[in-house]
Parts: structure tokens; sequence; C-alpha cells
């Protein structure tokens, strides 16, 4: 990989999971394992920023001994394991997770609600952890929503009928819930089912890389991002060096200042923490 930055001067790295650090079997490149041991002992910090739940990116969080805080749920929440501290968390109001439940119920749509720890889903939306697709997620059945109301980080709206979706799209749109982000889709995966997200407005994995920067006081020149997404976008446009693996999307490639040569099947990420740590004389 041929470079013309200085990346001697790098100090944090943060690493999308998902089609970057993970390759198709979940696992981290043995590789990858190595060179980020190799490069704490010069004193880089690690980090992750995933659409993932805090709760589905612990396990790789232990297997590279990284205790910096954890940027999940796309920037909705940055904490810290093993020890748990929050430093910030995006709920959605209770009392716009009650009003989102009530009118999931009227267009007789399925619901879940997304915590730091795991997805909560009633008797009545068991469908939901066949349907949904959060990696690594816990899902677990609970009899009254009322109990998890609260540190609610997203809320998923569901149904195999479009219109319901859209019905409760349209009723939580602006100006009628103030401070709300929306995003309607439907996966190849989940067959006939439509999906809504709501989360708070304000949380990327940018914004959650600015909170990452500010506590460990690394400048943006000394961080660099590595992804593959188009949610990977705001992550390195706020990093001073931005790599997109060989597989990423074109969106991802126009804007890094490096594209690795392998792939995330091929341990893309040891290619570039390869070229950091012979720049730090490694």
């Amino acid at each position: 990989m041929a470079v013309n930055i200085d990346l001697k001067i790098i100090k944090l790295i943060v690493f999308d999971l998902d089609g970057t650090l993970l390759n198709d079997e979940n696992e981290i490149g043995e590789e990858t394992q190595v060179l980020v041991k190799k490069l704490k002992n010069k004193g880089v910090k690690f980090s992750f920023a995933t659409g993932r739940l805090h709760s589905a990116i612990t396990e790789f969080a232990e297997i590279l001994n990284i205790t910096s805080p954890l940027i999940s749920l796309d920037g909705a929440m940055l904490k810290r394991h093993p020890d748990g501290k929050i430093y910030n968390s995006n709920y959605i109001p209770t009392t716009q997770v009650k009003k989102i439940m009530g009118l999931a119920e009227r267009n007789v749509a399925k619901l879940a609600l997304c915590h730091a720890d795991a997805v909560y889903y009633s008797e009545y939306d068991v469908v939901i952890p066949q349907v949904l697709d959060k990696y690594g997620a816990k899902f677990h059945e609970v009899n009254d929503y009322r109990d998890y109301e609260e540190e609610t980080l997203e809320m998923v709206v569901t149904s195999d009928y479009k219109q319901a979706v859209q019905a409760v799209e349209k009723a939580i749109s602006f100006p009628r819930f103030l401070g709300l982000k929306t995003n309607f889709y439907k996966t190849r995966t989940s067959g006939k089912y439509y999906f809504l997200e709501v989360r708070r407005w304000g949380a990327s994995k940018g914004t959650g890389l600015n909170r990452l920067r500010k506590i460990l006081k690394v400048k943006k020149s000394e961080t660099a991002a590595i992804g593959d997404w188009y949610n990977d976008r705001e992550l390195l446009k706020r990093a001073g060096v931005k790599v997109a693996l060989q597989n990423a999307v074109p969106e991802i490639k126009r804007i890094a200042d490096i594209v690795t040569e392998r792939d995330h099947i091929e341990d893309g990420t040891a290619e570039f923490l390869e070229t950091v740590l012979k720049a730090k004389g490694g």
C-alpha cells in the first residue's frame, strides 16, 4: 500500500465492524489481532463505530482488549467496556415512546424497543426475532412494554402491510414529533416485511467520534477511521485519515484517503494497520 500521508502521528484508530473489521464468518482476522496488539504497545488506542447494539460488540472489544469507549447504534450510545460507563446516550423521550407504541398498535404493526443490552418485544410481537436483523443482539420477550419505555435508543415498527408502516412514519414526521429521525426500508432477508427505525435526531458515527476524541484528548489529525458502507460517511469525514476497504461502496471510496487492496474477507484492516506500524518504526 503506497501512502503519502504521515501515519506515524496516528493515536486513535476506529473500526466499523460489519463488512470492515469482521469477515463473513463474524470473525476478526488473526493478522489484525496481532497488529492491534503491536500498535497498542506503540501507544495507539482503538475503538468501534457500528450500527450494532452495545451488547453485540463487547465480545470483539474483549478479543482486542479494547477499553476505550465504544460507539454503538450509529452513534446513539458511547459506552465503555467492561465497566459499562456511559459517556453519551440519545434515548428517545418516554412520552414519545408511549405515543409511537400507540401508533403501532392502532395500525396493527409489530414493535420492538432497542436498548443497549437487548431488543425487547411482547408476546403479541413474537415475529420480531425472526424478521428483525440486528447482528449479534439478544432478543427478550416481555410481558409489558411499560417496564422498558425508559432508556430506549431505537424503536422498530414492522409489518407485512406496507401502508401500515408508512402510516406510522407519516404520523411521527416533522413537525408532529420533534427531535426524531426515521428510516423506512425493506430488506431482502426479511421477505415480505417492511420496517421503520426511529431514533433521536443528531446521533451519527461522526458525532460519536467527535465525543470519543474529546474524551481521549486526541486531535482529528491523529485519528484514522476505517469503513465500507454508507453509514460510515460521517465517521470518515470526522477523521484525519479516511480508510475504505476494497469492498466499500463507491461513495466511501471517493471520500477515502486510502483504499486497501484487500477486502474484509481477506483481513483488509490488517493491510492498513501494517502500514501504520511501519510508519511508527515497527
